[in-house]
């Protein structure tokens, strides 16, 4: 399910070649903007450091001169400032490094900035799925695997669900246009799980030498 994908793309997002029978329904990327607010918690960043600054501000206003204290503050402003653009760049990397896909046959998963690996989930493997959609119509769809099959939680980390690690969800975070993400998904995925499967009635035995 997991290929290292150093090797060059044969189609944007995998690692390689469709087959005949295999086509692609959709492609995307996560939002930098929303990825760095829902996964790397930029407003709760922000308000900490506001936070600090208005204390600072309170505190030595007692003393000093408003505009004097004010100048206490500022040293927690600029180093909110920097904290948060540091977090924005990693989440624009993130972004500008993954690619979700969904074909008829499975959802496909590039991901990773430093090391880019490839997530392969066939339909036939994902249980149930889950949608979080926001007012702005991002939203993230997370994945219940069947199975035996486990996912390391930090190395697919943010492309996972919050705080689900015994049974690591991946998941497409923070896409533009989730619910009509969704519908695709939900019906490619019964279009699959309804392909009848052709099996034996009776075991097949091999006549003894």
């Amino acid at each position: 399910m997991m290929h290292d994908d150093f090797k060059f793309e044969p189609v944007r997002g995998l690692p390689e070649a469709l087959p005949p029978d295999e086509h692609i329904l959709w492609q995307g990327s996560p939002s930098a903007w929303r990825l760095a607010c829902e996964a790397l918690m930029l407003p709760w960043v922000a308000g900490y450091f506001a936070v600090l600054a208005i204390w600072r501000l309170g505190v030595s206003s007692v003393e000093l001169p408003l505009a004097v204290a004010a100048g206490h503050a500022v040293p927690f402003l600029v180093l909110g400032a920097v904290c948060c653009a540091l977090l924005l760049g990693i989440a624009a990397v993130q972004a500008r490094g993954t690619v979700y896909t969904l074909t008829n046959k499975r959802v496909a998963m590039r991901i990773g900035a430093a090391l880019t690996v490839t997530l392969n989930l066939p339909y036939t493997q994902i249980g149930s799925a889950s949608i979080d959609l926001r007012k702005s119509g991002h939203g993230t769809i997370a994945f219940e695997l069947l199975g035996e099959t486990r996912l390391s939680y930090l190395m697919t980390w943010p492309h996972v669900r919050p705080w689900i690690m015994a049974r690591t969800q991946p998941s497409l975070r923070s896409i533009p246009e989730a619910a009509a993400v969704a519908e695709i998904f939900a019906e490619a995925a019964e279009c699959r799980q309804s392909v009848p499967q052709v099996a034996p009635a009776h075991p097949i035995a091999l006549a003894a030498e």
